[in-house]
């Protein structure tokens, strides 16, 4: 696999980085202020209800540093006047700075970093204990040498809870020791430079307040969405015996910055360490008053910092339970694994499922895409599905709640049915930009992307999924139905009949690629056909046929009811799934009709002239030029039909619409469209990695390595400091659960169809079927599940055509002889028939 970037000493731009020997280890070794945004965002520390980015405490927002802290949910919306046009922008909001802590001695300057001397620098994150220490040694003007060791943790245990430890240690000296910790409610939305032009104040002080001498309240909303936020802090002082210090304390009220400021005698080679505690509490919270009152009442309940930590541990031991993943033969491969659940459950947590939030793009790891929710879910409910079902069931109802604003959106475009917006913050609305920033050519365009109707696909594949995984129908009944159908609805409205065709077109659309907004002279206006919606809109609407069946006679008749559904409308969604038109074109998937009609870019001049084509969409704007006029996509567009379909499924759905799939379409589309990506989001990678697996097994594995490695190494060269990559975290642990063990829930069984060669050892997870706990093992010789004990019903496992009841505290081992058909694209049709024994149980 490729490395992350590597760095040599203290100081320097070659600060290192690098994966521990213990797999549960990230360390970051020398100081970087170049590489500085990309730690803070990899070392975020979350609870699915706040997270804050790993920022230095002495730190503020300086082109260097970032300490932002974002609660999921808070949004707020400010307008601008670009372009001629007034513009409103929603934006998840950089809440107060609880970290705020500096110091220096015998009152000379407050440790600046990178102005210091800095003799030693390391970081490191413990990701079995989401735990962040930073241990850093400085010499400052007047020759004295200092040890710094912090610690800090948001609560998994208590999600309103943060914490900071900092131990001061004077190595050659003696004297005043003055620390300054604050609340600072000065901060903005300022992380992202392409946004700064615009509006980012989006709070107003409602009050500050000493609470009591070690402890101060600060109080604000936000300026639109009127949404109140309120933290207090208690700020201790202990010397190394455990005795409190005792500071001299004076009061800080500066505005929005408030805190005390600390004066203790230091003495040579004896520790001195703070503790500042941080209650933190919303308007969006529920069974609360008022956020200022609870955040004073839970700040004297949270105990010292080892209380807090030792609790927190014991959450994150219990989560790490149901999100176990070992991989034998690659540690550094783990430890990443590991990273990306890690920002997975600091992004989305069982405390979200209390919350009304989806699934933000870029976590609460920073401000990219402005918080927003898109069609990330996806790539994301796979994981969440088969360990912390209750989640996704939660993370599915912000979706139902936003079910009325997407019949809106659809009634207003004219259609029927439910139509979700590509992006999406507090209430549903569409909240696309309308105009976005080139930096390639400084110059503000119109923004289409609202086109990208495919995100009601995404859900409906969710809620399905979900079905599968848990056999919730309670759910199915009440929610996830009419979602599904409402989706459905949208889809057949949206068809439009193509007499001379004999089959049903979309038109005006967009897809996953993203680069193709329209045709040539007609920009903006959408593509014709996308094959990916088109053949997914038809999975769509045979699975809400399907959902109907499910249901009990009286759930059915009731939805039918409400939904004022007849025979004829159902009848026409059979219809539509039946005839919906595909593009085809030299022996592949066209991506879109047309497709074949556009020019071939000369790839070989563009990589050439440029370092980076991965958003050649820019690059060819600020040469007055259109992507919309070559065959190239940002990312994999008809390839995603392969990434959600079997060749099975797909085979089934393309048969369905009464076209042929001969054996070599799945590999010769693959890599038709190879050769013409540009591979411009994270997602395309991950998606390439799993297409190509079982047909170019090394070029497989590259692309792997660029999806574990898109955030650790900021492939993208500067997107990861503006937030992580949830959907790409979270698709590497589905690519080597789903593709490479080729785990399915399919047919109301456990399907496994493995991929793992015997060279690369044993890979072992642990996942919830049904509600049962097992353990998937895979070896190159044999696969075995093993199921809990417990009042669980049994379940089918199926490998390889041998089926076997799996009972409570037993386990079922499948032999895994015969061979592979390498060329294929994926999916148990498409490889050669394997030696078949029975199961052992």
């Amino acid at each position: 696999m490729s490395k992350p970037r590597s760095h040599g000493s203290a100081n320097s731009p070659e600060a290192a980085e690098d994966v521990a020997p213990d797999p549960w280890v990230v360390h970051f070794d020398g100081y970087d202020p170049a590489d500085e945004g990309r730690r803070e965002a990899l070392c975020t520390l979350g609870n699915g209800y706040v997270a804050t980015r790993g920022a230095g405490p002495e730190s503020t927002a300086d082109g260097v540093h970032y300490p932002g802290t974002y609660a999921a949910g808070v949004y707020n919306q400010l307008q601008d006047r670009i372009a001629g046009r007034t513009v409103e922008n929603e934006s998840l909001v950089n809440l107060p700075n609880w970290l705020s802590t500096r110091f220096r001695v015998d009152g000379g300057p407050w440790l600046d970093l990178d102005r210091a001397e800095i003799l030693d620098y390391h970081q490191e994150l413990d990701l079995r204990r989401a735990l962040l220490t930073r241990r850093f040694r400085v010499r400052d003007e007047a020759g004295r040498t200092t040890a710094v060791t912090e610690r800090r943790l948001v609560s998994m245990d208590v999600p309103h809870a943060c914490a900071l430890e900092v131990t001061y240690l004077p190595e050659d000296w003696s004297g005043r020791l003055e620390i300054r910790s604050v609340l600072d409610g000065s901060v903005q939305n300022t992380l992202v430079a392409r946004y700064r032009a615009l509006a980012s104040a989006h709070l107003d002080l409602v009050r500050t307040a000493e609470l009591a001498p070690d402890s101060v309240l600060l109080a604000v909303v936000t300026n639109r969405s009127a949404i109140r936020v309120a933290m207090a802090a208690r700020t201790v002082v202990r010397y190394d015996d455990d005795t409190p210090a005792r500071p001299e304390r004076r009061f800080v009220d500066e505005g929005v910055v408030v805190g005390h400021d600390l004066v203790v005698e230091a003495r040579r080679s004896e520790p001195v360490t703070l503790e500042k505690t941080v209650a933190v509490f919303t308007g969006r919270d529920r069974a609360i008053a008022e956020p200022a009152d609870e955040a004073q009442r839970w700040l004297l309940r949270l105990g010292r910092f080892e209380d807090l930590r030792t609790r927190h541990e014991r959450a994150w031991a219990r989560l790490w339970e149901r999100f176990h993943v070992d991989v034998v033969w690659d540690g550094r491969m783990l430890t990443v694994l590991r990273l990306h659940l890690l920002h997975l459950l600091q992004s989305v947590s069982p405390h979200s499922a209390d919350l009304d939030v989806g699934v933000p793009a870029r976590g609460l790891h920073g401000e990219a895409y402005r918080g927003h929710v898109f069609w990330d879910e996806l790539f994301v409910f796979p994981v969440l599905n088969l360990r912390l079902p209750e989640l996704s069931r939660a993370l599915l109802r912000y979706r139902h709640r936003r079910l009325p604003e997407a019949r809106s959106a659809a009634r207003d475009a004219g259609y029927a049915g439910a139509m979700y917006p590509w992006q999406s913050a507090s209430n549903g609305e569409e909240e696309s930009q309308r105009v976005h920033l080139n930096p390639a050519s400084g110059r503000w365009l119109p923004d289409p992307t609202l086109r990208q109707r495919h995100v009601g696909i995404a859900v409906a594949y969710n809620v399905w999924q979900y079905y599968q995984v848990t056999g919730d129908r309670e759910f199915l009944a009440h929610d996830g139905a009419e979602m599904l159908l409402e989706i459905a609805r949208f889809w057949a409205s949206i068809a439009t009949d193509d007499e001379a065709r004999g089959r049903y077109v979309i038109r005006g659309v967009m897809g996953p690629d993203e680069f193709h907004t329209g045709y040539p002279g007609r920009e903006l206006e959408g593509i014709d056909n996308n094959a990916y919606t088109n053949v997914m809109a038809s999975w769509v609407l045979r699975r809400a046929l399907e959902t109907l069946g499910v249901l009990a006679d009286d759930e059915r008749l009731e939805l039918i009811e409400t939904m004022e559904l007849d025979r004829d409308e159902l009848e026409r969604w059979d219809d539509v799934a039946r005839r919906l038109f595909v593009p085809f074109h030299d022996g592949v998937i066209s991506q879109f009709e047309g497709y074949e009609d556009l020019a071939e870019l000369d790839w070989a001049a563009y990589r050439a002239r440029y370092s980076n084509i991965q958003r050649l969409d820019r690059i060819l704007e600020a040469e007055n030029d259109s992507v919309n006029r070559y065959k190239a996509s940002k990312q994999a567009d008809t390839v995603m039909l392969f990434y959600l379909l079997s060749a099975d499924e797909l085979r089934d759905v393309l048969g369905h619409l009464g076209y042929q799939v001969d054996a070599e379409l799945i590999p010769r589309t693959i890599h038709y469209y190879l050769e013409r990506s540009s591979h411009g989001s994270t997602l395309s990678a991950l998606v390439h990695a799993w297409v190509l697996a079982r047909s170019q097994r090394k070029l497989s594995m590259e692309f792997l390595a660029q999806a574990l490695d898109a955030d650790m190494a900021d492939i993208q060269g500067g997107t990861t400091p503006e937030g992580i990559h949830l959907a790409a975290m979270a698709g590497s642990v589905d690519l080597l659960q789903r593709c490479f063990c080729g785990l399915e829930t399919r047919q109301d069984r456990l399907l496994l169809d493995p991929y793992w060669p015997k060279s690369h050892g044993a890979v072992e997870f642990s996942i919830r079927y049904r509600g049962q706990p097992l353990v998937v093992r895979m070896r190159g010789s044999h696969a075995e599940v093993t199921a809990g004990r417990g009042m669980w019903r049994p379940v089918q496992v199926a490998c390889r055509d041998e089926v076997a009841e799996l009972r409570p505290g037993s386990r079922v081992a499948f032999p895994l002889t015969g061979t592979f058909n390498l060329g294929s694209g994926g999916g148990s049709a498409l490889r050669d028939a394997a030696t078949r024994r029975k199961p052992r149980t």
